[in-house]
């Protein structure tokens, strides 16, 4: 479970599986990089943005248990759950020609499909170590969706990937000491405690 940079350990993650990928693509030189497409992409080399644009909570996650913490690492405490995300990210291809294009965006389908789940030593950050998963899925949707975006960017509509990235636990960071229980008295049903 991460705490509150798991966001963006997450792009970091996408971004670096990403530039893996596309190390033996040709020409070579392409990368991927985190933009939030505010800006002009440079045509200098192929790129593929990694650009999140929607955060949202995940309902089938909701009215989870609280999170007791383990009592031999000291004094036991509970917590709300974990805050369950979706992340929604668009990758786009930018430079070289259509055709490197074309490449770039294969490589990264090729790469969320053979790693639909990253898990254990794949993942990084504040979810190094962790038992999290991240389930990468492909978001169907339609050309009307996809312009929004771009309407919503000022950007002309672009070629691109959308994709959502589930569960991403964000821990909560209020914690509430449990108080042990010292003692008890049972009485049995019916009888009443006398006072001393």
């Amino acid at each position: 479970m991460g705490d509150y940079s798991v966001i963006g350990d997450v792009s970091e993650i996408i971004e670096s599986a990403l530039n893996r990928a596309l190390v033996d693509l040709q020409p070579a030189g392409a990368v991927a990089e985190l933009n939030d497409l505010s800006e002009t992409i440079p045509p200098d080399r192929p790129r593929l943005t990694v650009f999140l644009y929607e955060i949202a909570e995940d309902p089938s996650s909701r009215n989870r248990p609280p999170v007791r913490s383990d009592p031999s690492q000291g004094a036991p405490t509970v917590r709300k759950p974990p805050m369950a995300l979706i992340l929604r990210y668009l990758i786009t291809a930018w430079g070289g020609d259509p055709v490197t294009q074309h490449r770039m965006l294969g490589k990264a389908l090729e790469t969320f499909y053979d790693n639909a789940i990253l898990s254990g030593s794949q993942l990084s950050g504040s979810l190094a170590a962790t038992t999290d998963a991240l389930h990468f899925m492909l978001t169907p949707l339609t050309l009307d969706q996809k312009a929004w975006v771009w309407y919503a960017i000022q950007k002309p509509y672009r070629l691109s990937l959308n994709y959502e990235v589930r569960v991403v636990n964000l821990d909560s960071a209020t914690t509430t000491p449990v108080v042990p229980v010292t003692s008890r008295t049972i009485v049995p049903a019916g009888f009443e405690r006398v006072p001393r």
